[in-house]
């Protein structure tokens, strides 16, 4: 059965959610979880709403799907503890040292891979089986056929986004919140960077190409096509900031189409709560061309008429839709929202009037002009028929009761629901009946009212031996074990603890995997690669840059050696690889010597441990580490580890702020001229150059260069310091190594950062 998977910001949207017929949540707690800016659960809300799901059979799934700084590892694994201990049903990660510690530790609870781990293909996907992945969320850019393909052949249960959102980055994985605006995307604090305007530059004739919302995409919607979604195991909805109403609304419409009860007119109503409009996404092959919507990067509402004129100084609206008084609609006036709520709605004659749906008259102060159209971004009536469904009861559990009612004797019931027994006897003394004894109808009828319960009532059984019940009585037991089998249904559960076999049985492999490795890691020894002191590596885009590299004596230059996170196939190599995928990493590991790129986003030390047991000979620090943390990984590695972890880090270029597979110069209307033409976005803080891929793939970049050569001489066991060129000349490429050289050398004092171009980016100071 495929599973419905629903948002939960909060208890309401949680309610809301189960109550139309969601088969499972996902939420997140006040840490470690992708929506930081969501109002989350804290320990005592979580509980409650674990038991609330679990009550009625639906499972619970936490998000924890951020990387995780050294000094939050107790933190995380304390957490962990805790939703151990309530019975969450599985955890959506994205750090490894998250992974690998609910693996480890509790075998009782799911380890789900997020979608920010950019898993794409089948390789990726065994990598994450392998190592005891429960199941694995796919990018958002995988189609159908390919995403049917993995879970025939990996085996392992697949979940994709169905609806919500779409991140204009490559999986939602982007450093442009964290390096402009210091608030990690990968932290959960994305401040939305993608859903500002920019203008577009064509920098090689000099020319503007307007300015739009060129990187704000669509709301995915894949309700036409269910049928095709249902050889997947779980369908998500995103959704964790929205309101308890729009969870409500596109829950129910996703149940009705998985029963095969929806109806286009349902369907239709998937826009009455925030949508930015509608795209099928990569899932169903969307032309990437109008897969953004450039006008508007919030809600656009949905079309309901035009400014037809102005009467009486009053503005007149030709609709094709219904408007009510209490309803909000916004008009489109000069490429400027005017926001409104309909307080007061006229006809011609000047009179109130609650609704309209041919002509209606509304009078207000902005000035507004005949053909502006009208959008309603809240149906007033469509949301009270929604509060109507948001905390009823979606499915009903079978009661079974054996009613026990003798004169002179206790009433006793043995009662039977969500698989759990409880045993009731009433405080009061029966007596008998003087005239009609108590019948089972009558018990029938009392202990069927469970509206407000889980229940329905199956089955009664009640020997009729002229006892007189009071429905004072039957109403009181129906109550009670109501709450005794509620109550006995959370309590039922099986302990989820360790045993002392399973936990030797952990330490010992830990011990044997350590023992093994090390042989791997240390050659050579730790002590010999800090001796020898940190070296220089190269990344480059173009053969001149690769060149230019040789020429000024780099041996390590990694160009045509780059395994992307997104690469579409994988064929035998020769040489070391820079792999930047799980899917490289899994085809590689065992037949290439391999260094980890940044786009792992290692940020802790049990990470680089795990990389380096599965044959890492040097791992790439995280873009958003700062000096204090990177000291900190490198002690903790040493203290826990024995040795120093072999680390490289980017010291030199251009960040990579986005990868997309969006391209915007497509969408207005350049294509094909990235290749004689050189892009850049606008915005009021700077420009961010756009590097076009041969695969139509996008690569946005900050606009000023990361610059840490004069910080090189202080950072201590880094084995490798990488100069990442991406639109450098040969000229400034040999310039940069040079300067480099001197640096590490200690030839060089005076300082090489220039404050108008570059950028420390989160070296000296604290991503939040």
């Amino acid at each position: 059965m495929t599973e419905l998977l629903a948002p939960a910001g909060n208890m309401e949207a949680l309610k809301a959610a189960i109550a139309n017929g969601c088969d499972a949540v996902y939420l997140g707690m006040q840490k470690f979880g992708a929506r930081a800016y969501s109002c989350n659960f804290d320990e005592t809300t979580l509980r409650e709403a674990a038991s609330y799901a679990h009550l009625r059979e639906v499972k619970v799934f936490v998000t924890m799907n951020t990387i995780v700084f050294e000094e939050e590892l107790s933190d995380m694994r304390a957490q962990l503890a805790f939703l151990n201990e309530i019975g969450v049903d599985g955890v959506i990660v994205q750090d490894m040292a998250v992974f690998d510690y609910i693996v480890n530790r509790f075998p009782d609870m799911e380890a789900h891979c997020s979608t920010q781990m950019g898993i794409d293909d089948l390789d990726g996907t065994l990598f994450w089986k392998e190592l005891g992945a429960e199941r694995v969320v796919l990018a958002r850019e995988v189609d159908i056929e390919k995403a049917k393909k993995i879970r025939r052949e990996a085996k392992v249960p697949i979940e994709i986004f169905v609806h919500g959102a779409l991140c204009v980055s490559y999986s939602g994985n982007c450093l442009m919140s964290g390096l402009i605006g210091y608030r990690s995307g990968n932290r959960g604090r994305c401040v939305g960077s993608c859903r500002k305007p920019y203008e577009l530059l064509n920098k090689t004739t000099g020319k503007s190409l307007g300015t739009s919302y060129l990187l704000s995409t669509k709301d995915l919607n894949t309700i036409d096509y269910i049928k095709d979604l249902k050889e997947l195991d779980s369908l998500k909805i995103e959704g964790r900031m929205k309101e308890p109403a729009y969870v409500a609304n596109v829950v129910a419409k996703y149940r009705k189409a998985l029963d095969g009860t929806v109806t286009a007119e349902e369907k239709d109503e998937l826009k009455k709560t925030f949508n930015r409009t509608f795209t099928k996404g990569y899932l169903f092959g969307e032309d990437p061309k109008v897969l953004s919507n450039i006008q508007k990067p919030n809600n656009f509402g949905y079309e309901i008429g035009v400014i037809s004129g102005s009467y009486k100084g009053m503005y007149e609206i030709k609709l094709h839709d219904e408007l009510r008084q209490n309803d909000i609609i916004r008009v489109d006036h000069n490429n400027e929202d005017v926001n409104l709520s309909v307080v007061k709605l006229y006809d011609r004659e000047e009179n109130l009037i609650n609704r309209a749906d041919r002509v209606c008259y509304i009078r207000i102060k902005e000035k507004l002009a005949k053909g502006d159209l009208v959008y309603k971004t809240k149906d007033y009536l469509f949301y009270k028929e929604l509060e109507q469904h948001m905390d009823g009861e979606f499915r009903r559990f079978p009661l079974s009761l054996r009613v026990y009612a003798y004169p002179g004797a206790h009433l006793t019931v043995d009662a039977e629901g969500l698989g759990v027994q409880c045993f009731y006897e009433s405080k009061e003394i029966l007596e008998a009946a003087e005239n009609h004894p108590t019948t089972i109808e009558q018990v029938k009828k009392q202990f069927a009212k469970l509206n407000d319960t889980v229940f329905t009532l199956q089955n009664l059984e009640f020997e009729e031996c002229g006892a007189f019940l009071p429905v004072k009585i039957l109403n009181q037991a129906r109550r009670e074990i109501v709450d005794r089998l509620y109550e006995e249904k959370i309590n039922n559960k099986p302990r989820r603890v360790l045993t002392e076999t399973v936990e030797a049985e952990v330490q010992t492999a830990a011990s044997e995997r350590d023992t093994v490795q090390a042989q791997a890691v240390d050659e050579p020894a730790a002590s010999e690669r800090e001796a020898a002191g940190p070296h220089l590596t190269a990344s480059v885009t173009t053969r001149e840059q690769y060149e230019a590299c040789r020429k000024e004596g780099l041996t390590e230059i990694y160009f045509e050696n780059i395994i992307r996170r997104n690469q579409i196939a994988y064929e035998p190599r020769k040489g070391e690889l820079l792999i930047g995928g799980y899917g490289g990493l899994h085809y590689y590991k065992d037949s290439n010597p391999f260094i980890t790129d940044y786009s792992f986003n290692v940020v802790n030390s049990v990470t680089c441990r795990k990389l380096h047991e599965l044959g890492a000979r040097r791992i790439t620090l995280s873009y958003e580490l700062n000096r204090r943390q990177i000291a900190d990984l490198i002690a903790a590695y040493r203290k826990d580890y024995g040795q120093a972890p072999a680390l490289e880090m980017i010291v030199y270029g251009r960040a990579p702020l986005l990868f997309t597979k969006y391209c915007p110069l497509k969408k207005m209307g350049q294509c094909g001229l990235c290749k004689q033409n050189r892009y850049e976005l606008r915005d009021e803080y700077g420009t961010f150059p756009i590097l076009s891929h041969e695969d139509c793939t996008t690569t946005i970049l900050n606009g000023k260069i990361l610059n840490l050569l004069d910080e090189m001489p202080s950072i201590e066991g880094v084995e490798a310091f990488r100069l990442n060129f991406m639109t450098e000349t040969p000229e400034e490429v040999s310039r940069v190594i040079r300067t480099a050289k001197k640096k590490l050398d200690g030839h060089e004092e005076n300082s090489c950062f220039n404050r108008e171009t570059d950028t420390r980016g989160h070296f000296n100071r604290e991503i939040i």
